[in-house]
């Protein structure tokens, strides 16, 4: 998840250009970065916790879906609080939370653990999201914001992809696979703690906590282009999160492979290219972003359903790689739509509404896979879900050259 200001669309007064030290940034990025690593550590882990505490498939989807529940609340309850109190302390609030989920699954003895620990991933990034970006954005010179916004995408994407690579490697070729990579993880966490000692608190008048509800609207002016943009970005959204979910389970069962590594391989690819699409957004003119990223979509679910039918991994690897292209062009095309068509007291809501449907589009449709494993089998779900990815997708995209989009200013 990436904003690309600040995250309530209000602009709370800033200090003056901080002479922060040269380490000041970098230390934000990390923190940025290690909270989300966090949250993707479960992800080549799963088949392990099935196997220790004895739950289904449809319960796997049911912890990541809980997760990504967690971002949502995280969003609507408190995505103004680093307006509000400051963004230091809402990234140290982020950090502990993270550390808090890891020593819960590195204690973790049945079910109710995993869950709680997937809430708190979820507020987690939900408040480091927030608060880290839009320090990058206030310590970045003038002339930097559009560097800063890409530092805040690769430390999102890059955090959330080495998670799971490093959980992989770890499980596969070390000892404890249970136990040791939320050690790393607890470690990381408290190395970022440390770093946030060198960043300087760029909120100069906080206003303090009030407790609402973030509103959810969108202007009426960029409503079309904007709900086309949230239909296909969350399209590839409900792939990355039935890849994460169920990639060792397909692995496992169907393919009869346990290399936990592999299923961390096939998640850091889709996360990593979901960084490079939102990059590759910046250079496509703004009528081909949506076409390309439909038409990834068709390929990626084509891709995925072939790797079922076949039982291989090659198909699924690029799968994981081309949506995560796809959907990387479409939060890209969406924030770009935010960002030029509305006023910035309102592009606050409006981001939280696009991702509040990313989101929620994460999460509700790896149930449904869940629901649709247990009933038919995990090969016959991931070909009835492929299949609708791939028509949603169409039907975005035919409904683009009647509908047209407004240029977006700032190319």
């Amino acid at each position: 998840m990436t904003t690309t200001d600040s995250p309530t669309g209000r602009r709370p007064r800033i200090r003056g250009r901080l002479r922060a030290g040269a380490a000041a940034r970098p230390a934000v990025a990390y923190a940025f970065w290690a909270a989300m690593v966090g949250t993707t550590v479960p992800t080549p882990l799963y088949p392990l916790y099935q196997q220790e505490f004895g739950f289904s498939p449809l319960m796997v989807t049911v912890i990541f879906a809980v997760y990504a529940l967690g971002v949502v609340a995280g969003l609507l309850a408190l995505g103004r609080l680093s307006d509000e109190i400051g963004r230091r302390p809402v990234i140290a609030v982020a950090l502990l939370l993270a550390a808090g989920a890891a020593a819960l699954f590195l204690a973790a003895d049945g079910l109710p653990w995993i869950l709680t620990a997937r809430v708190l991933s979820g507020f987690s990034a939900a408040l480091v999201t927030g608060g880290a970006t839009a320090a990058l954005l206030d310590l970045a010179p003038p002339q930097g914001r559009a560097r800063a916004q890409s530092v805040a995408i690769v430390a999102n994407m890059g955090g959330l992809a080495c998670g799971t690579l490093l959980a992989g490697v770890l499980a596969q070729w070390a000892g404890a696979p249970l136990r040791l990579p939320w050690v790393v993880t607890l470690a990381l966490v408290a190395a970022a703690l440390l770093a946030l000692l060198v960043v300087p608190e760029t909120v100069a008048e906080p206003t303090g906590f009030r407790p609402r509800l973030q509103a959810l609207r969108v202007p009426a002016e960029i409503r079309p282009a904007f709900l086309r943009a949230a239909l296909t970005a969350g399209s590839g959204f409900a792939v990355l999160g039935v890849l994460t979910a169920v990639t060792g389970l397909f692995l496992g069962t169907v393919l009869h492979l346990t290399n936990h590594a592999l299923t961390g391989l096939v998640v850091f690819t889709a996360f990593a290219c979901t960084a490079l699409g939102q990059f590759a957004a910046r250079a496509l003119p703004p009528r081909r972003a949506l076409p390309a990223a439909c038409a990834g979509l068709v390929l990626a679910a084509a891709l995925v359903a072939t790797a079922l039918l076949a039982e291989t991994v090659a198909p699924l690897l690029a799968g994981a790689a081309v949506v995560g292209l796809a959907t990387g062009v479409a939060v890209g095309d969406g924030l770009g739509v935010i960002n030029g068509g509305t006023p910035p007291q309102r592009r606050g809501e409006a981001v939280s509404t696009f991702f509040a449907i990313l989101y929620t589009m994460l999460s509700v449709p790896v149930i449904g896979v869940g629901l649709l494993i247990q009933a038919a089998g995990l090969r016959t779900a991931g070909v009835v879900f492929s299949a609708l990815v791939a028509l949603l997708a169409v039907g975005v995209a035919a409904g683009l050259p009647r509908a047209g989009r407004p240029e977006r200013p700032g190319r």
